[in-house]
Parts: C-alpha cells; sequence; structure tokens
C-alpha cells in the first residue's frame, strides 16, 4: 500500500540521512521526497512516499517517533488531505498541427508554457499524481526529451464545521431557486413570442 508520511525534525545536519536510513535498513524504497523549512527556519517539514505493509511501515514510523530530533510524524494515507505535485516537460512541438495539439493539451490541463523554441516547448504543469501520469501519457508520442518531476507534497484539509455545511447548503439552495426562476422566465418570455409570431 501506498503511504504519504508527513514528519516534522530540527533543521540539524544528518537528520534526513537517519530518517531515510529507517527505510533502507528495512528494505524499503522511497518513491518521492520533499524537504524544506517550515515558518520556523529551526524545524522541516519531510514529506515521503513509500509502499509498503502497513504493519511494517507503522513500526518505521514508531521508530521515527523515538528519533529525538523528530517531533511529529503523521501518516496521512487514511486521513482526508490534499496531494500535489510538479512537473516540467521538455516536448517536441514542430510548428503547424503538432505544435496546436500540444497546446491543447497544455490548456486541458490547465497547465503552462514556460519556455519555446523552433521545435520543443516546455510545461509547467501542478497536480496529483493521476492527473501528472495522464499529461505525461498523452504527451509521450510527441517525443518527451526531458522531464522532471517535485516530490509529493501533501496537507491535510480544513475541517468543515456543521454552521459551514448549513450556509453551503443554503448557498446551493438558493442558487437552484434562483436558476430555476430564471428559466421560468425565459420560457414565459419565449411562449409569449410565440404566441405574438402566430397572431401576427
Amino acid at each position: 500500500m501506498r503511504h504519504t508520511l508527513a514528519i516534522l525534525v530540527e533543521n540539524r545536519f544528518g537528520e534526513l540521512a537517519r530518517i531515510v536510513g529507517l527505510f533502507s535498513a528495512r528494505g524499503y524504497n522511497i518513491e518521492s521526497l520533499t524537504v524544506a523549512e517550515t515558518l520556523d527556519p529551526q524545524v522541516s517539514r519531510v514529506t515521503l512516499v513509500t509502499c509498503g505493509d502497513d504493519q511494517i511501515v507503522e513500526q518505521i514510523t514508531k521508530q521515527l517517533n523515538k528519533q529525538i530530533r523528530v517531533l511529529s510524524v503523521v501518516d496521512l494515507t487514511s486521513l482526508n488531505h490534499t496531494e500535489r505535485e510538479m512537473v516540467l516537460i521538455h516536448v517536441n512541438a514542430e510548428p503547424g498541427l503538432a505544435r496546436q495539439e500540444v497546446l491543447n493539451l497544455v490548456g486541458v490541463f490547465r497547465a503552462k508554457v514556460i519556455d519555446i523554441s523552433e521545435s520543443a516547448i516546455t510545461v509547467e504543469a501542478t497536480g496529483d499524481r493521476n492527473k501528472i501520469d495522464a499529461l505525461l501519457r498523452l504527451l509521450a508520442p510527441f517525443g518527451i526529451h526531458e522531464m522532471v518531476r517535485a516530490g509529493t507534497l501533501a496537507i491535510g484539509r480544513l475541517p468543515v464545521t456543521n454552521s459551514e455545511e448549513s450556509r453551503a447548503e443554503l448557498a446551493v439552495t438558493e442558487i437552484r431557486k434562483r436558476l430555476t426562476t430564471t428559466q421560468n422566465r425565459e420560457t414565459t418570455t419565449h411562449e409569449s413570442l410565440l404566441r405574438q409570431r402566430r397572431g401576427s
């Protein structure tokens, strides 16, 4: 099973090596790894993605929690959270139909063109793993020269209170009422015009 771990650790030399060492010691590969400072420059957040048996990953998580400079470890896998990746792609895009097709794909995936030459373009895309995989799969027939893919970033979703849910339901109800009113007016106007044409 795929696991996404969020780890807060003191921003010190050698701490990342210790974390990675716990996984390599168990023979587990790390699919992606991103590290950056938090709002507190003395603390770094590590987002780590690995695949493995749930019990083994749980054991590794417990061992991580025992590390002196590890402040917290959260397995986001079973929690409500958002994941994003970014990719930069050099893809063939000869002037003409091929370039237009590539640009159409870029638009469909809400990606961006960040560089362009006579025969190729550089595309930047952000999204979840499935979106990035789909874009790469569709661009592959055109010829991908180079691809740089950032590791997974993950963050828990904001909690929704009952009052917020109620407001959201009321807003949806109000929108539906307005749409119904507008449709009824349009229908009435249309029927009136038809009667006028028949009368003339």
